[in-house]
């Protein structure tokens, strides 16, 4: 007896038994079937998609090869598969032979007899010779298809003009939904906002007027407009609005300057370059479909008007996956949590509204089914079609990502089978949706959003069930089973591939996607509830988009507890090394938690330890790794290439002078030193990266007031630092020299700059406030970003008496080498900090300006190096005296 034969025949026999004791001519009509999954479609489709990513970018004749072996080798593989099914074999084989005329042979009772061999290939048996034949064919269909779409790049003029940077007169259609393209903070400066869109390029007229019709696919870049004066956002749209309006399938004509791509450009033949001062020129509308679609979406947005902002930012993009509102920090809170995938419209939404429509796909054929069609009284194919065209408006309104078309192609695939009786087997559904895409559309196999959806379906259907089981089994709850069992086999295998991309590995994911899960579900229904009622009832429409910011809320407040704790993530080697490294250990862990499981007691002291590695509560992270260090007076955080330092101000309190670039990095160290109140926020200038990070300190805090220098450059920064404020209610002053202020125990006082305008012509950074701060005894000196020139400025100041023997001084600039040496040799400081970026492009700090430091007997401490630095110290005291130098200290927590 075979291994596993015992089991199969005692399967055999309970069917038989379900069948006879059903009481029914022909057996029980919904027996339980149990047998091998159905691997059948996984090779052809996992060999599709690897000759599509292989052959996108291949010269000409690889791909003809490839192609040709494919084929032939299929037809060789196909020939002995016939010959054997017909008898025909090599010599010394039997050819079978007709049976003897008699009476019929009766089978034995008991379980079939499977036979040893032969030529078909079953469920069990994925790799006959039939089913590589078969994998053959579509990697030469799917070859082929890759490279006719890759060579779509390299075809007409447009690619040519691009290499000459030419300008030209272009008539372009878009083809995806314009998205403003997110800030990125270069150290002073964000980059100038702008928007991108995908087109086609239909018709390019070169300088000389000859004009070409052609077909190239291009990323347009409409750059950024000025920014407004203070207060004139509201009061006339800007032209990058009109830009951002626009509905695929529009049809401009437009004046750009041509680019080439980058080398890893994707399905791009050139980039296009567009002025945004004015607004776009429309030669052809969108199609009334795409019209529609628009409606539906801007009636959703009009319907979330007058939410709360995280409501009002995230519903759009739950239910369609319109971003345009989602904040910058809360998308990084997003991506720290991995809860990006709530964001990019899924199969969890459409599931949602099939199972509404037409109740859970395994009892449809029942008379018991369930949805919102049975209760209408709608016939079981009438339900598939109705499902069928709401999965294709599905597509529609939410724009067919990699993710919503592996969503959609799934759900055709299973209302197919609903409707022709057929038999609905998960696994080969997501492998025939996968071999179908990749033939429609090569550059999905490219597509790390299509990689990701695919590895995370097929997690749920083969992992999750297992895990779910196996929870079960030791005594948790079904649903929390079936929730946990989701989320750890979906992180289990996307982990890898998001660690190739962020190079960081999230140890929240799993508990952020437990406590969201019960969220997603109503805020999607009402969501798309308040789509549909939008255009007809936009009264009910606020209703049903009010009820769903509940949900909203609770999802964006999750992701950003998570992303602000200390233990969030750990860094991770990117690339595929990276990612191979990690998909190793993950497996180790899976097969040391099969064993923890057995341990309830080890299980869960080792989750213990994990929540506190996590959430590192301040007295225990104290206690064991000396932070924050007690009497600790400032701390300098590492908020990379950026500037964020915090002054105890009391208990739970703190004035923190700059924010830095990251919200998430400036929350997570305030939340380090447990700062919960914030006398004041004073921002030196309005360089990003002084700034951008403010949302991360205003966050959960109470926060008493911001102060800003006077010199209100870059404009949208210094506009961005008043939407904050306004947002949070936080009045905004201005620090003028001469100014003093106390708090708890700290007294500082403003040097620079000066009331009147600024006495250099280096603009934001010579602008920066200067502070002298005084605290247990110890001189701290804060010089901002300021440049020499304001530098020797300042020296000329009548507070420049004061500036003599400071025992800590924070570098200017980062360290860079613009530092003014009388400055350095005056102030002569004990401690110098640097506060700057790992391995960052400007050379911050400059080694000659950490060796005039040296030079004046300054210990000199970075945050690159050192990570964050916290400054502990007090007046030292004999007798009744205060010694002439002050007892400091310094405790680092490395990055």
């Amino acid at each position: 007896m075979t291994p596993g034969s015992g089991s199969r025949a005692g399967a055999t026999a309970t069917r038989a038994e379900v069948h006879a004791s059903s009481g029914h001519r022909l057996g029980a009509s919904h027996p339980r079937q149990e047998g091998p999954v159905d691997l059948r479609l996984v090779p052809p489709a996992l060999a599709a998609w690897a000759a599509a990513a292989l052959l996108l970018d291949a010269p000409p004749r690889w791909a003809v090869a490839t192609v040709v072996i494919c084929v032939a080798s299929a037809g060789v593989l196909l020939v002995m598969w016939t010959a054997q099914g017909r008898g025909v074999g090599p010599p010394g084989t039997r050819r079978s032979r007709r049976p003897l005329p008699g009476p019929p042979v009766r089978p034995l009772p008991g379980p079939p007899v499977r036979p040893l061999s032969g030529p078909a290939s079953g469920p069990g048996r994925p790799w006959g010779r039939l089913s590589v034949a078969a994998a053959l064919l579509c990697a030469a269909a799917s070859g082929g298809s890759a490279a006719l779409h890759g060579a779509d790049l390299h075809r007409g003029p447009v690619p040519g003009l691009a290499r000459a940077y030419a300008e030209v007169e272009a008539e372009l259609v878009v083809t995806a939904d314009p998205r403003r393209a997110r800030p990125r903070v270069a150290s002073a400066h964000a980059m100038p906002p702008g928007v991108l869109l995908n087109a086609d390029v239909v018709r390019v007229t070169k300088a000389d007027g000859t004009a070409t019709e052609t077909r190239a696919p291009v990323l347009v870049i409409v750059r950024g407009t000025t920014p407004p004066e203070p207060g004139a956002r509201s009061a006339r749209p800007r032209p990058e609005d009109s830009w951002l309006a626009l509905l695929p399938s529009t049809r401009l004509r437009v004046d750009a300057r041509l680019a080439p791509p980058l080398p890893e450009g994707g399905k791009v033949a050139a980039v296009l370059r567009i002025s945004g001062e004015r607004a776009p020129h429309v030669v052809g509308a969108p199609s009334g479909v795409q019209r529609l679609a628009g409606q539906l979406r801007g009636g959703l947005r009009e319907a979330t008007d007058g939410l709360p902002a995280d409501a009002r930012a995230l519903l759009p993009g739950l239910v369609v996956g319109d971003t345009s509102r989602v904040p910058v920090e809360l998308e990084q809170a997003f991506r720290a949590t991995d809860l990006t995938h709530l964001l990019a419209v899924s199969g969890t939404n459409l599931s949602i509204l099939l199972i509404l429509l037409i109740g859970p796909p395994g009892i449809a054929h029942r008379v018991e089914r369930r949805g919102v069609a049975p209760r209408l009284g709608i016939p079981l194919r009438a339900t598939a079609l109705l499902g069928g065209l709401l999965t294709l408006g599905f597509v529609i309104v939410c724009r067919p990502d990699p993710s919503v078309l592996r969503a959609a192609a799934c759900g055709l695939i299973a209302l197919l089978a609903i409707a022709t009786g057929r038999r609905r087997s998960l696994i080969p559904t997501l492998a025939a949706a996968v071999l179908l895409l990749v033939l429609y559309d090569p550059w999905l196999a490219r597509s790390y959003g299509f990689l990701l959806s695919v590895l995370a379906t097929g997690a749920l259907l083969t992992l999750a069930p297992r895990w779910s089981a196996a929870l079960r089994g030791r005594g948790m709850a079904p649903r929390l089973a079936d929730a946990l069992a989701a989320a750890a086999a979906a992180q289990a295998v996307c982990a890898p591939v998001v660690a190739v991309l962020a190079a960081r590995v999230s140890l929240v994911a799993v508990p952020c996607n437990l406590l969201v899960e019960f969220a997603v579900a109503p805020a999607t229904v009402l969501g798309f509830a308040a789509l549909a009622a939008a255009p007809v009832a936009m009264p009910v429409a606020k209703a049903l988009a009010w009820s769903a910011s509940w949900p909203a809320e609770w999802i964006a407040e999750i992701a950003r507890t998570g992303a602000a704790l200390p233990g969030s993530g750990v860094d991770w080697p990117g690339g595929w090394r990276g990612g191979l490294l990690l998909a190793l250990v993950t497996v180790v862990l899976v097969l040391a938690g099969g064993r923890l499981v057995r341990r309830p007691w080890l299980a869960t002291a080792c989750v213990l330890l994990l929540l506190l590695a996590i959430v590192q509560p301040p007295p225990l992270v104290r206690v064991i790794a000396g932070w924050p260090p007690p009497g600790w007076r400032m701390v300098m955080c590492d908020v990379g290439q950026g500037d964020a330092t915090v002054l105890a101000a009391g208990d739970g309190a703190g004035v923190v002078v700059d924010a830095g670039p990251d919200p998430v990095a400036v929350d997570r160290c305030l939340r380090s030193l447990g700062v919960t109140r914030v006398p004041l926020v004073l921002l030196t200038h309005f360089h990003a990266d002084h700034v951008a990070g403010l949302p991360g300190v205003l966050r959960g805090r109470q926060v008493g007031g911001i102060q800003t220098t006077g010199f209100q450059e870059p404009p949208e920064q210094a506009e961005f630092v008043r939407e904050q404020a306004a947002a949070e209610r936080v009045p905004v002053t201005r620090a003028v020299a001469g100014e003093r202020r106390r708090a708890a125990g700290l007294d500082w006082q403003v040097l620079w700059p000066p009331a009147g305008p600024v006495p250099s012509p280096e603009g934001p950074n010579d602008a920066s406030v200067t502070l002298l701060v005084r605290v247990a005894g110890l001189t701290l000196l804060l010089l901002g970003d300021l440049e020499p020139p304001a530098q020797r400025a300042l020296l000329r100041t009548p507070a420049a008496a004061a500036l003599a023997s400071v025992d800590v001084l924070k570098v200017a600039h980062h360290g860079s080498a613009h530092q003014d040496p009388e400055l350095l040799r005056r102030t002569a400081p004990r401690l110098a900090l640097i506060s700057c970026g790992a391995e960052n492009s400007y050379g911050h700090p400059a080694p000659v300006t950490v060796a005039a430091l040296r030079a004046e007997g300054a210990q000199v401490l970075r945050t690159d190096v050192d990570g964050s630095i916290a400054v502990v110290g007090s007046a030292a005291r004999s007798g009744a005296n205060r010694e002439a130098a002050p007892r400091l200290g310094t405790v680092t927590r490395p990055p």
